[in-house]
């Protein structure tokens, strides 16, 4: 067993950013080798992928915009049919609420939202019913679906614990709820409109509420206030305000936001995840891909790093700090792009990447099995597999390093040096691996490899 210093410091580096593009561009070298175990890889597509995602972009936004892109965060989701309805929240609490808690209400409506936005199947829809703003009743699925139902919950105070304070999310109100209030929140009907995960998202929820009791370094306020995600935000103001201004702007470290992310959301994860000595290392996962055979029975070496989740979420939180609390973020270009099946799907369709015929039957197989349960509708066959199945460990890889390299590119087409990969991503990448997965499998739009969900894996 190596020294405790040294497994101290392996564990630390699992967690952390840099980890997360490390071991992606292992896996990357053993696909420009050929090497890889589960999929063949055609690098000569790079450029059309990219040119793909680039005329979607000269698509939908007039040039003088496009170095304007919003970032992807989970805020983008709140918007579907052109309502702008984080600003419409935000407006509600004005004259009621200081900028400091306006920013603390929305970084809780982002906690849940995020840890909510989990395949929902392609069954599942949200209804919203007319309003002021929207004068007809619309249904909306996944994604946006999934995020508008978690503001409406929101609204409704479902993930409070103090009926005078029904705009927040508190680790009580998170331990109270029922799974029968997230059904009827989600507007769930097991035969009509099921939604897929829907336990595993609850108890993602309630051990959400734990983490917060866990960490009060993180998330507690003052004297007998309530443990709340949002509370994090006067942890990284003190730190912009400790710390000198640059152009007049709050400066704050992006490693810090995500440390309060991967550290102070740890409780959350599923005991079924990998860990080190008793703690849990969250979404990271062995690749035989890059596995030693001569390696120590304990090595960590083939071990990757996603962090997909904490990803998502701390490009979400730090839009509302950025834009109200006029923050500035240090090595945000530690963040990588996003390992989920938009992006992945993406490099799929357009044959960047092909699953080796082995491994296409036995997900043909998978699939067929998983018809065979209730509830599971038989249409447009894609091979389908465990979240933890070594191909979607290679496949998730594979993302995370070839999004770095679409970036590059689409840079260059377009000559905008400084467009952040977070704009790639949401004018991009994901756009386009939602398009082209609407054309290639009209019935359902999803994606060309199905990962059977648990609620847990995003």
């Amino acid at each position: 067993m190596p020294p405790a210093s040294s497994t101290t410091e392996t564990i630390a580096y699992l967690k952390s950013l840099p980890a997360v593009r490390d071991r992606a561009e292992r896996v990357y070298a053993a696909a420009t080798a050929q090497k890889l175990k589960h999929f063949d890889v055609d690098v000569s597509r790079l450029h059309d992928v990219a040119k793909f995602v680039v005329a979607l972009i000269k698509r939908d936004y007039d040039p003088k915009d496009i170095p304007n892109i919003p970032p992807h965060t989970r805020l983008r989701h709140f918007d579907v049919g052109q309502v702008d309805r984080i600003k419409l929240l935000v407006d509600s609490w004005k004259g009621r609420v200081d900028t400091l808690e306006t920013v603390r209400r929305l970084v809780d409506l982002i906690v849940v939202s995020v840890l909510l936005d989990a395949g929902a199947g392609d069954r599942w829809t949200f209804e919203v019913k007319p309003d002021n703003v929207q004068k007809v009743s619309r249904s909306y699925a996944r994604s946006e679906g999934l995020a508008l139902a978690s503001l409406a919950m929101f609204k409704e105070g479902r993930f409070s614990s103090d009926i005078h304070r029904s705009h927040q999310v508190d680790a009580d109100g998170l331990c109270k709820l029922t799974l029968e209030s997230l059904k009827e929140g989600f507007q769930v009907d097991d035969q009509k409109n099921p939604l897929l995960g829907l336990e595993g998202r609850w108890e993602l929820l309630r051990r959400l509420g734990q983490a917060l009791k866990a960490h009060p370094e993180y998330f507690g306020g003052s004297d007998n206030a309530p443990l709340r995600p949002g509370n994090m935000v006067d942890v990284l103001f003190k730190e912009g305000s400790d710390r000198p201004r640059r152009n007049d702007k709050y400066v704050v470290r992006t490693e810090s936001l995500f440390k309060i992310v991967i550290d102070g959301f740890a409780e959350i994860w599923p005991s079924s995840r990998t860990g080190l000595n008793g703690v849990s290392l969250g979404d990271v996962w062995p690749c035989d891909t890059i596995k030693d055979p001569a390696a120590p029975p304990d090595s960590t070496d083939h071990y990757v790093v996603f962090h997909k989740l904490s990803q998502w979420m701390t490009y979400s939180i730090m839009e509302p700090l950025e834009t109200l609390l006029n923050v500035e973020w240090e090595h945000a270009n530690l963040l990588t792009g996003l390992p989920e099946y938009r992006n992945g799907g993406l490099l799929i369709d357009l044959e960047f990447m092909t699953l080796k015929p082995k491994e296409e039957e036995r997900g043909l197989v998978n699939y067929k099995h998983n018809a065979l349960k209730p509830g599971q509708p038989a249409v447009e066959v894609v091979p389908t597999f465990e979240p933890s199945d070594p191909v979607i460990i290679e496949w998730r890889a594979m993302t995370v390093a070839t999004l770095d390299r679409i970036a590059v590119e689409v840079r260059k087409l377009l000559n905008l040096p400084n467009l952040t990969l977070a704009q790639v991503l949401q004018g991009g990448t994901w756009n386009a691996g939602r398009e082209i997965a609407s054309v290639s499998r009209p019935n359902t739009k999803g994606p060309p490899i199905a990962i059977l969900s648990d609620g847990t894996l995003f």
